[in-house]
């Protein structure tokens, strides 16, 4: 057995042990921390299968984006959990049990019976890469071969936030999301925010520019910037802006609509939807990363935000 060996078994053995300790944990809180320490291990394991795109959205969305998310929704249960574990007895846990068996078997069952060597397009793909001019194959499947999906990827998120945005009261309709939080100057919080927010913005600005030929792209890099957002927000340095702002509405559908008005502009040169004339494929790319950036960033730093709570001036 080699070094390489070794250490993907014991990879294995811990995303399998903290896997066990989210499910296991009886505090809330408890298993927050077991699943951002899962996404992190499995950000490990796409890294070990050489898919550094994934690596990196499991990272940033899987762990860092979904962990805050779900610490807010920790804070907020922490009233009624006691109540609820003491509702839940043998039966729920033996019926959970079950249920999550069942899947685990119809998944595997699904996994071996794929033929062997498994159909691919990869082989089309990269020869169809020159047309496209990009370095790296992740973003030229997405926003060129597989562009509707990346399309209705972009578009979910805005119609996510108005879902979100729904469950405020009549009262704080265009207001400011969540509460406001009160900064401790002196307190570590408030460091961190201001220590790492630059590199943060930073980094997130090189993961777009060279999503076009290395791992990376608009939505690691938006997620970046919107994990720096909520931060400085946690910190209490910044405020959500009203969802009333013309401003902010335009900046969270700027980059569905660009991607959309350029594959409407497919069926006028090229022919068909989502299709880039012969030369300008890697420019129009480039517009509509840039464009989507932005608006994902927002998107996840509002969602994170929760329904408006209170009115402008609050």
């Amino acid at each position: 057995m080699t070094l390489a060996s070794a250490l993907e078994i014991f990879l294995a053995i811990l995303v399998l042990a903290a896997a066990i300790w989210t499910i296991a944990a009886r505090g809330t809180f408890t298993a927050v921390v077991g699943f951002v320490t899962y996404g992190l291990l499995l950000a490990l394991v796409w890294m070990s299968l050489s898919s550094a795109d994934i690596a990196l959205t499991e990272a940033a969305i899987g762990s860092g984006i979904t962990g805050i998310l779900l610490v807010g929704a920790t804070a907020r249960l922490e009233v009624t959990e006691k109540s609820v574990a003491a509702q839940s007895g043998t039966t729920y846990h033996l019926v959970a049990a079950i249920v999550c068996a069942l899947v685990t078997v119809g998944l595997a069952a699904v996994v071996l019976a794929l033929p062997h060597p498994a159909p691919t397009l990869a082989a089309a793909a990269a020869t169809n890469m020159p047309a496209v001019d990009l370095g790296n194959p992740v973003a030229a499947v997405l926003l060129a071969y597989r562009a509707l999906d990346t399309l209705l990827e972009s578009a979910v998120l805005p119609l996510a936030l108005i879902g979100v945005w729904s469950l405020a009261s009549d009262q704080f309709w265009g207001g400011r999301p969540g509460l406001r939080q009160r900064p401790d100057r002196e307190g570590l919080l408030v460091f961190l925010a201001q220590l790492l927010t630059p590199f943060g913005v930073l980094t997130a600005i090189y993961i777009v520019w060279v999503g076009a030929d290395a791992p990376g792209g608009k939505f690691q890099g938006g997620t970046i910037l919107a994990a720096m957002w909520i931060l400085t927000m946690m910190a209490g340095i910044t405020d959500p802006p009203p969802i009333s702002r013309l401003w902010l509405r335009v900046v969270l559908i700027a980059g569905p609509l660009v991607f959309l008005a350029i594959g409407l502009a497919g069926f006028v040169v090229p022919g068909k939807f989502l299709a880039y004339p012969a030369g300008l494929a890697k420019p129009l790319i480039l517009i509509i990363e840039a464009a989507l950036t932005p608006s994902i960033a927002g998107a996840l730093g509002l969602l994170l935000a929760g329904p408006p709570e209170r009115m402008p001036e609050g």
